[in-house]
């Protein structure tokens, strides 16, 4: 008993642990990300990782920390293929959870390497860990297209972490976390406590975010020319009737018609697929009818709407509309699987889902901006604000570079669940990222205004109709992460990456010596 409790007791508390870790991203009960909890549980972790007897038994510990921790996060994609996909409740609930547990793979691997190579010493045990945890986050959001979602540097869009956005992004900021997490793991450690340089690296750590935390409001771009007067449409289309030819469509055609064409505002923004047919689909005269409201006058319109047709393909796209323009069209790059594109060999696992339009092409990354009333509007559609690293490409020019951020989605798939707030919390730390404001037209929440310090300034209330009227201020210059990643993506955080992979291999084999 006493050795199945051994076994059995750091799977329990890992579990839990990771639980934590996922609420920490958008609290249930409010949808605030709390930082101090992503570093706790990770803690918590780092605390049982260094009690396995080998990289087996740390594997296991961090593989049952990530699926519980992932499985947590996004709970609610059962939503979408059980309620609105149509998938057993049973399968969609296992889809779910082997999604987590596969990804978690990664994490396990992260935690097998560093098993054994620790020399207990804070500094380098510490650094090992961070740079460890960053491969698998990186494993995470590159591999089979990546699903970074949950990574745990986006708790930190408020908090003592917070400032350090504009410099190494939100990997960044998870490595950091991690490097805190390890040290407060070892305070219960006694022989740790009495090693002075642990307490250095405690003393350094507590001055760099005391120094971040009182440069937060530093500010990294200044004022792009004026203000900007949005309306963002929020039509609240119940997910189960929007693609219905009887009742959604219509709605959203007539309503969206005519909000487009009686908001005042200088620019008026619909959400992803807002019209949710393709363009030969629609009544006759209906686009032509958009362009002409907005042919003359000082107004100007994103619209959600996929284009192409069935024949040639068609694609998750971004209308523009403005006066005496030519006509601007985005369209979405990175899809998602299963949702917006069929992986190969999965074929069969779609057929079972009520999805439509559930085979997207892909757009190219770094499209133009949207030029209006003195802004760059760069669109990006649902979840490709999530990749970091291809917004940034649209940096790579800083002459063209975007002053305003724009996300349209849906996620209404997802129902009234904490997904909502998860999406808030992402495009947050997309504005501290680049001193970028962040506009998001949704249909279902959150519709807000970001400012380029990663505030809302402007919330319209979820799950209701309605349009929200603002002012939001563009953004110029280039912050420090936005001109190397415009340049190298994510290749010196995988250079860190690979260099505490190689320093943790070599580390093992010295310890294996006799």
């Amino acid at each position: 008993m006493k050795a199945l409790r051994a076994r059995f007791v750091p799977l329990v508390v890992a579990a839990f642990a990771g639980v934590l870790q996922a609420f920490s991203m958008a609290w249930p009960a409010n949808g605030q990300p709390l930082w101090w909890l992503q570093i706790l549980s990770l803690a918590i972790l780092a605390g049982l990782l260094q009690r396995q007897p080998g990289p087996r038994g740390g594997a296991l510990v961090a593989w049952v920390f990530a699926t519980s921790w992932l499985a947590g996060t996004w709970w609610w994609l059962y939503i979408s293929m059980h309620v609105y996909g149509g998938l057993a409740a049973p399968l969609a609930a296992l889809a779910v959870l082997l999604l987590a547990a596969f990804l978690a793979l990664y994490y396990a691997l992260a935690a097998g390497l560093l098993a054994g190579a620790q020399a207990g010493r804070p500094w380098r045990d510490g650094a090992l860990f961070a740079g460890l945890w960053l491969g698998a986050e990186l494993l995470r959001n590159t591999l089979f297209t990546g699903f970074p979602w949950g990574a745990g540097g986006y708790a930190h869009a408020d908090g003592p972490l917070a400032p350090f956005a504009p410099w190494i992004g939100v990997y960044g900021i998870g490595v950091l976390a991690a490097w805190i997490a390890w040290l407060l793991s070892l305070l219960a450690r006694p022989l740790i406590r009495s090693n002075r340089h642990y307490w250095l690296a405690l003393l350094l750590t507590g001055g760099l975010l005391a120094g971040a935390t009182a440069q937060s409001r530093l500010a990294v771009a200044s004022p792009a020319g004026g203000r900007l007067t949005v309306g963002l449409l929020q039509g609240n289309i119940p997910q189960d009737e929007k693609f219905e030819g009887r009742t959604g469509v219509p709605e959203a055609l007539t309503w969206y018609g005519t909000m487009l064409r009686d908001t005042p505002a200088q620019l008026v923004v619909a959400p992803e697929t807002a019209l949710p047919l393709l363009p030969i689909q629609l009544p006759e005269g209906y686009l032509e009818g958009l362009r002409d409201t907005f042919s003359s006058g000082k107004r100007a319109a994103l619209v959600g709407i996929p284009l192409g047709s069935f024949d040639a393909g068609y694609t998750n796209s971004v209308m523009g509309f403005q006066p005496g323009g030519s006509a601007y069209r985005y369209h979405k790059h990175h899809l998602v699987p299963f949702g917006e594109f069929i992986p190969p060999l999965f074929k069969w696992f779609t057929r079972m889902m009520n999805i439509p339009l559930g085979d997207f092409n892909a757009g190219d990354v770094g499209q133009a901006s949207f030029d209006w009333a003195g802004q760059r509007l760069a669109p990006n559609i649902c979840y490709e604000d999530l990749f970091g690293e291809e917004l940034a490409a649209r940096f790579a020019d800083p002459a063209q570079a975007p002053t305003i951020f724009v996300n349209l989605s849906n996620i209404a798939w997802f129902g009234n669940t904490v997904a909502i707030d998860q999406h808030l919390q992402i495009s947050r730390m997309r504005s501290l990222e680049f001193a970028r404001p962040m506009i998001r037209a949704t249909n279902t929440g959150a519709t807000v205004i970001i400012d380029r310090f990663g505030v809302v300034t402007h919330a319209l209330p979820r799950h209701t109709r309605g349009v929200l009227v603002g002012d939001v201020e563009g953004g110029t210059g280039l912050t420090v992460f936005a001109r190397w990643a415009s340049e190298f993506g994510l290749l010196p955080l995988w250079g860190l990456a690979l260099l505490a992979a190689v320093l943790a291999y070599f580390g093992r084999r010295r310890a294996a010596r006799p």
